[in-house]
């Protein structure tokens, strides 16, 4: 029979997804599994894969149209069957088209003062400059389709976020999409005919007196808001306002871990670097400590038995923290090329959404800014984060003597509904024996 499918919530709390690209044409058979298209959620990207066999019939949506989550992207038709029954499925409505176009990407307006009164449509000639007062206008709405606007260039998310990392101006980039947007296929031609990203050009001045003003100057420049920022935001916020966080923290003495690490990576190809061997560390405590292996749920207490560590990775877009399976199995060099590999991905914007999902705990660290201690927010569900700062040369006092030795501070932050303070102690205790004797994780 004929199957009509909707857009499916492949992201938790995703409302709306942009259709990034089909990978089948109207004609072709599919099967269960097939993969229909890719998805690009807030901060990964998903494979669709057909609930069903099929004919494709008629396709909805257009490559990288943004789509709310229920409605109709796509018809499959059955064994034996005509268009009649997939018209069917669309109540017969002479207006669906095979191609439809994407939601409008309108920004919000910016409200005027209440007491202020609405001002006549301004000339275009009298536009205030950047950082002037915004007037409110009565000017009628211009439709997103109307191309004589040409300040608003529509573009994927991910395409935005790779364009930043590779210093292209999209402006030199011609969109191929729904209404010109730029989609991943548009850049990557691009970049592939070898053409160079105009360079912004750098402000000058004629005078001190210019110098002087633009130093004092309150302007701004407003910057939107990506998927991603909303999304780590929203996450964020809930994590901090709903889960009872608590710290603990330790000062870890590194010597023979840096002296282990200088040796391994004297002698292996794959390069080693402190940040895996917290990780390993921190999943050889875990196994240490498996009551702290645990995820909250308002049901019952997730106990986990392999340790599945999220690793936070720094990206133009934001923060993104790919999760590393059975870290406990691993070797340090097969730990290190997947870690490696993952962070190469998430600033590339190629992520899977399932490589962005589960895990008990997480690494973040800032050691490499210089950072000598901070505390983090934990990433929902998981119960456990480990804030990591910089090791760096301290005086301590060892066998009543005062020493030098290689310090480094690190911060759990624990949600106390699954850990609690003794227990969140006792983990952190671990960690320190296993990070202050790394070969006893080699062993």
């Amino acid at each position: 029979m004929a199957t009509l499918i909707r857009m499916p919530e492949v992201a938790a709390g995703a409302t709306e997804i942009v259709l990034s690209k089909w990978n089948v044409a109207v004609g072709a058979s599919v099967k269960v599994g097939d993969i229909l298209a890719e998805m690009e959620t807030e901060k990964a990207v998903v494979d669709y894969a057909s609930e069903a066999d099929g004919t494709v019939y008629k396709i909805l949506v257009a490559d990288g149209a943004s789509v709310e989550v229920g409605s109709p992207i796509i018809i499959l038709l059955g064994a034996g069957e005509d268009g009649s029954a997939g018209d069917a499925l669309l109540g017969g409505s002479a207006a669906a088209a095979p191609v439809a176009a994407p939601v409008a990407e309108v920004p919000a307006p910016i409200a005027a003062p209440v007491a202020a009164p609405i001002a006549p449509p301004v000339a275009a000639a009298n536009v205030s400059p950047v950082g002037a007062p915004v007037v409110a206008s009565v000017a009628p709405v211009v439709a997103a389709s109307t191309p004589a606007d040409n300040s608003r260039q529509f573009v994927s998310p991910i395409v935005r976020k790779i364009a930043r990392e590779r210093g292209v101006e999209l402006t030199q980039v011609a969109g191929t999409g729904p209404q010109g947007r730029v989609v991943r296929r548009d850049l990557e031609s691009f970049l592939s005919s070898g053409a160079a990203a105009t360079p912004t050009a750098t402000a000058s001045y004629s005078s001190s007196s210019e110098l002087a003003k633009q130093e004092y100057s309150s302007s701004y420049v407003t910057v939107p808001h990506t998927g991603m920022r909303r999304a780590i935001a929203r996450r964020l916020t809930e994590s901090k306002s709903t889960v009872p966080h608590f710290y603990v923290t330790a000062d870890c003495k590194v010597d023979a871990l840096l002296e282990l690490r200088k040796s391994i990576n004297e002698s292996s190809p794959v390069k080693i670097s402190v940040n895996d061997i917290v990780v390993k560390a921190v999943a050889s405590a875990l196994m240490d400590v498996p009551e702290s292996n645990v995820v909250w749920n308002a049901e019952a207490m997730h106990k986990y038995e392999s340790a599945d560590i999220a690793v936070a990775v720094t990206t133009d877009g934001g923060l993104l923290t790919p999760v590393i399976r059975g870290v406990e199995k691993r070797s340090l060099s097969n730990l290190s090329m997947e870690i490696s590999e993952l962070a190469g991905r998430a600033r590339a914007g190629k992520l899977r959404q399932e490589e962005l999902e589960g895990g008990s705990f997480a690494v973040s660290n800032l050691g490499m800014f210089g950072t000598k201690e901070f505390t983090a927010i934990l990433n929902p569900p998981q119960s456990g984060i480990l804030a990591v700062g910089a090791a760096s040369p301290r005086a301590i006092v060892e066998d009543g003597e005062i020493v030098i030795a290689n310090i480094m501070t690190v911060t759990l932050s624990a949600d106390h509904r699954a850990v609690d303070g003794a227990l969140a102690a006792q983990w952190l205790a671990a960690f320190v024996r296993r990070i202050e004797n790394p070969l006893s994780m080699l062993v």
